[in-house]
């Protein structure tokens, strides 16, 4: 790693750390589309989680059985283990742009597709129920969700809840607590290089930062602390005008590459003096559907023959010095706004650890490719850290599980528009913010 120096005299070596990458689940490689549809995905959540919840429902409610959607009986409470399908009267509907009716009345887009009458029904692979009651919100869940339900069905032929069992948080790889120095990893996304919004100026002040040619002595020695650096999705934006599926004009083409080659610039400098992970989002050159597939690294001429550079996959999960990170560019959370409702967006993200599913909504509102024998965005293991980039504003809170589990979840802000970046300190899983401006 590079060393930074102070004016000649005092030299910050950058503190080491251990690396490594756990998007092996996230890699699309030896899967083949033949046209499968997306129920398969939703046998595979269902099987796994029902496993799960199985194991968990006799010290939940011990005296009940546990039933199938069609071995229901009337006035027999019981424990029915399923997914979630939420009907929802305003979910846009494709065909609702080609129906008669509508097209007169312009297509409203509401940024929530809430609605007083969305109720909840449970599927298993006997049949569906409606289900009512009070214990479970319609509000709070989304389609995709498996969870464990106790209560009866009426004469109606609706199942009414009395209590719900979710996953809860995974179990969790122990902490290591001889780290005895502070060493952080530092956290950002939303570069949006190319649009009205993006400062070259403010980025520029980050990698300064970063790789120790700003500040003095002291703040040289924070940033000698930085053992590595993940840039959580929309590192890019293009004009929208460009991109339209028609055959593009030479220069054209040239001004579509102008915010790549920037960023490839700045990235340079930063794997020259630290170890960077690059993960795609929603406006980068890269697959729509999750799992995203890694940026092509022939992007980066410049960033890639460096090995401290790495192009990871959209989820991401990986070790540093055996802490557990996992993180998303905000897509899954971003969905769940618009079909369910919180109280701030670090409440979906807890949600999405309880449920034990990164990306509940996908494939239902959410595009993901159709596995067949596994759904990767199971979490299988707690993280140390959950971040999800992409956010309006900077949040983070210390979720702690009935078995121990400490996680710290973070919302990063878009770096374009409030120049902050995130620092997690490996030690104590303590964060704080690093806010960049060019405002005198």
């Amino acid at each position: 790693m590079e060393s930074m120096e102070i004016d000649s005299e005092k030299i910050h070596e950058r503190k080491q750390s251990d690396y490594n990458n756990l998007d092996e689940r996230f890699e699309i490689q030896k899967e083949m589309y033949r046209g499968q549809q997306y129920s398969q995905i939703y046998f595979a959540r269902l099987h796994l989680m029902r496993t799960l919840l199985y194991s968990l429902a006799p010290t939940w409610k011990p005296h009940l059985p546990v039933c199938k959607v069609l071995g229901l009986e009337e006035g027999k409470e019981c424990i029915l283990v399923g997914t979630l399908f939420k009907h929802m009267k305003l979910k846009p509907c494709v065909l609702d742009e080609y129906s008669k009716e509508r097209s007169v009345t312009p297509l409203v887009k509401p940024h929530n597709f809430m609605h007083p009458d969305d109720n909840l029904i449970l599927e298993d692979e006997s049949g569906r129920v409606q289900l009512g009651g009070s214990a479970l919100s319609p509000a709070i869940y989304v389609t995709g969700v498996v969870v464990a339900l106790h209560g009866k069905e009426t004469s109606a032929g609706e199942f009414v809840v009395e209590d719900v069992l979710e996953a809860g948080l995974p179990p969790q790889i122990e902490r290591p607590f001889n780290l005895q120095e502070d060493k952080y990893v530092l956290l950002l996304s939303g570069l949006c290089i190319g649009s009205s919004s993006s400062n070259p100026l403010q980025f520029q002040l980050l990698v300064d930062h970063i790789t120790g040619h700003l500040g003095d002595e002291k703040v040289h020695g924070l940033a000698a602390q930085i053992v590595h650096v993940v840039i959580a999705g929309n590192s890019v934006e293009f004009p929208r005008k460009l991109v339209n599926g028609q055959n593009m004009a030479s220069k054209d083409q040239s001004v579509l590459y102008e915010p790549i080659k920037e960023l490839d610039i700045m990235l340079n400098q930063i794997a020259a003096g630290v170890s960077v992970d690059i993960m795609p989002g929603l406006n980068d050159p890269a697959n729509f559907a999750l799992p995203q597939q890694p940026l092509n690294r022939c992007l980066f001429p410049g960033s890639a023959p460096y090995n401290t550079f790495r192009s990871c996959t959209n989820p991401h999960s990986f070790d540093v010095d055996k802490i557990r990170f996992l993180g998303t560019s905000g897509q899954n959370i971003d969905d769940l706004d618009k079909y369910s409702e919180a109280e701030s967006k670090l409440d979906f993200v807890e949600r999405t650890l309880r449920w034990r599913h990164l990306a509940p909504t996908a494939p239902n509102t959410l595009g993901c490719y159709p596995f067949t024998d596994r759904d990767p965005f199971l979490i299988e293991t707690c993280p140390h850290v959950y971040f999800v980039g992409n956010q309006d504003k900077y949040d983070n809170r210390l979720l702690k599980g009935s078995e121990g589990q400490l996680v710290r979840l973070i919302c990063i802000p878009k770096f374009c528009e409030t120049g902050i970046a995130v620092a997690v300190n490996l030690r104590n899983l303590e964060c704080h913010t690093l806010s960049f401006s060019t405002q005198i």
